[in-house]
C-alpha cells in the first residue's frame, strides 16, 4: 500500500487555495499574483546577554500588497521557519479580505524560546529585532504593522512601539506602528480577549441558522453542547470562558502541553487556568482526569471541538478517530489539507481558521484607527447618547405616574437604558458585526453554489475574489 506523505502548512495553504481557484474565473497571471508570497526579509542578529553573544534568527514576510499597510502578527517560537512565516502571512491576506480589514497580509517571526529568557533579556532581543526591521520599514504604520501572535503579547508590543518611537521622534501616528499594545501605550479595549471573543461570536453566528446546524448534525442553541478546547493559551482560554459562562457551554476537554483534562461533566475554565498560572501545566488539577497522551483527548466524543494552538494537529492519521461533527479553528492551519478532506467525507463541519479567528485582526483594525484618529470610542458621542436617552425615560416616567398601577417601568430598565456605550462594547459591537457580516458572506456561497461543499472553500472563494478585484482596480 503506498504511503501517502501527509503535507506540511505551507503545503495545505497551498493545496487549498488551489481547491478553491480551481472553481473561479481567474487569468493565469492574476491567480499566480494572488498565489505567490511577495517578500520574505530574513535577519540575523546578535545580542550580547549572559557574558557572551547570542545569534538570533527573525523573518519578516509580505504575502501581498494590494492593501497597504499590511498586517499580521509576530510569533516567538523554536518552530519558526520561512515556509511557515510565508503560508501565515497568505492565510492573514485571506483573512483580511474576508473580514474586510483593509490590509495586506504579512506575518512574523523569531525562532527563540520565550520561557528561557529573562524579561530584560526578552526586552533587549525584542527591541534589536525590532530595529533590524524598522530601518527597513518592516514596521510602519502605514506600510508594516505588526501584532501579538504565539508567543508574544501586550509586552512585546509595548517594546516595539516604544523602539519605533525612539527611532521616529517627530511621527505623531508612531503608535499606529503596532496594535495589540496596553491601553497605557494606546491599546484598546477588548483587544487581548478579541481572537476568543471572535471564536464565541462565530459560534453563535452559526447556531443562528438551522439550515446549517442540520449539516453538522445538530440543533438548538449552545447551551449543554460538550466542548473540547486543544489550547489554553490566550485564545484557547478566552473562548472556552466565554462560551461556558455566557453561553452554557460544557467544557468536558482541555489539552495542553503536558497532557489533557477529561470530565464529561464539566471543567472549571477559570480554575484550570488559575491551575496553571500556579503550576505551569494541567497536571495534578483535582477536578478532572488527567492523561498524558493529551492528543488522545482529540478523539473523544463531543459536540464542538476547538484546536486553538499550533498548526497540523489535525492529521491524515488522527482525522479518522476525531468524533465531533463541528470542528472551529481558533488556531491557523490546525487541520492538514490531507485530514481536511478526510474530515469532510465523513460530513463533519469545519469553521475554518480564517474567519474563525479574525476577530483579532479585526479588533487590531479598530486599534490602528483609534492611535490615527488619536481619540477612544465613545469619546464624543456618549454622554450625548445618554441625554438623548434620559429624554426617553422621563417621559416614561410621566406615563408611569399617569397610568399608576396599570403600567410600570422595569427596575432595572433606567440604569441599563442610560448608559452610554464605552469603548469596550463598542469595540465588542463591532467585532460582532464584522463576524455576523463575514459568516453571512461566506455561508451565501456555501448555500449558493452547487459545486461547493464546504465553509472553507467558501470562505477562500470569497476572499480571493476580493483580493483579485484590489488588483484589477490597481491595473493589474
Amino acid at each position: 500500500m503506498p504511503i501517502i506523505k501527509e503535507p506540511t502548512f505551507r503545503e495545505s495553504v497551498d493545496l487549498m487555495f488551489n481547491r478553491a481557484v480551481a472553481l473561479m474565473d481567474l487569468a493565469p497571471g492574476l491567480e499566480q499574483k494572488i498565489r505567490v508570497c511577495n517578500s520574505t526579509y530574513t535577519v540575523r542578529f546578535g545580542v550580547r546577554l549572559r557574558g557572551q553573544i547570542h545569534t538570533f534568527t527573525g523573518y519578516r514576510s509580505v504575502h501581498s500588497e494590494h492593501m497597504e499597510p499590511v498586517k499580521g502578527g509576530i510569533r516567538y517560537a523554536t518552530s519558526v521557519n520561512q515556509d511557515e512565516v510565508e503560508a501565515l502571512a497568505a492565510l492573514m491576506t485571506y483573512k483580511c479580505a474576508l473580514v474586510e480589514a483593509p490590509f495586506g497580509g504579512s506575518k512574523g517571526g523569531l525562532c527563540i524560546d520565550p520561557r528561557e529568557w529573562e524579561e530584560h533579556e526578552l526586552e533587549q532581543i525584542t527591541r534589536r529585532f525590532a530595529y533590524e526591521l524598522i530601518k527597513r520599514d518592516m514596521i510602519h504604520p502605514a506600510q508594516n504593522v505588526p501584532a501579538p501572535d504565539m508567543g508574544t503579547g501586550e509586552r512585546e508590543m509595548a517594546w516595539i512601539a516604544d523602539q519605533y518611537a525612539r527611532m521616529n521622534t517627530t511621527d505623531i501616528n508612531s503608535r499606529a506602528c503596532v496594535t495589540g499594545k496596553p491601553i497605557n501605550a494606546g491599546g484598546i479595549q477588548g483587544r487581548t480577549e478579541a481572537t476568543g471573543r471572535g471564536v464565541q461570536y462565530a459560534l453563535r453566528e452559526f447556531f443562528r441558522h438551522p439550515e446549517d446546524m442540520a449539516q453538522a448534525g445538530m440543533e438548538g442553541t449552545l447551551e449543554g453542547k460538550r466542548v473540547i478546547v486543544q489550547g489554553l493559551g490566550n485564545v484557547g482560554y478566552h473562548a472556552a470562558k466565554f462560551l461556558q459562562e455566557e453561553d452554557g457551554a460544557i467544557i468536558t476537554g482541555i489539552i495542553e502541553r503536558d497532557g489533557a483534562l477529561f470530565n464529561p461533566k464539566g471543567i472549571e475554565v477559570e480554575a484550570v487556568r488559575d491551575w496553571i498560572v500556579k503550576h505551569g501545566g494541567v497536571t495534578g488539577f483535582p477536578d478532572a482526569s488527567h492523561t498524558a497522551e493529551g492528543s488522545a483527548v482529540l478523539e473523544e466524543e463531543c459536540d464542538i471541538l476547538i484546536p486553538a494552538a499550533m498548526e497540523g494537529v489535525i492529521t491524515m492519521e488522527n482525522a479518522p478517530r476525531i468524533r465531533a461533527p463541528l470542528i472551529i479553528e481558533a488556531a491557523n492551519g490546525p487541520i492538514t489539507a490531507g485530514a481536511d478532506d478526510i474530515l469532510r467525507e465523513k460530513g463533519v463541519v469545519i469553521i475554518p481558521d480564517m474567519y474563525a479567528n479574525a476577530g483579532g485582526v479585526t479588533v487590531s483594525y479598530f486599534e490602528w484607527v483609534k492611535n490615527l484618529s488619536h481619540i477612544r470610542f465613545g469619546r464624543m458621542q456618549r454622554r450625548q447618547e445618554e441625554a438623548r436617552h434620559e429624554l426617553i425615560v422621563r417621559e416614561l416616567e410621566r406615563l408611569d405616574r399617569y397610568l399608576g398601577n396599570a403600567w410600570s417601568i422595569s427596575p432595572d430598565f433606567k440604569t441599563k437604558y442610560l448608559r452610554g456605550a464605552d469603548e469596550l462594547e463598542l469595540v465588542r459591537s463591532g467585532l460582532d458585526d464584522t463576524m455576523r457580516t463575514a459568516y453571512q458572506s461566506m455561508r451565501e456561497v456555501w448555500h449558493g453554489r452547487d459545486d461547493v461543499t464546504d465553509l472553507r472553500t467558501a470562505a477562500y472563494l470569497v476572499s480571493i475574489g476580493k483580493v483579485a478585484a484590489s488588483y484589477r482596480a490597481k491595473g493589474l
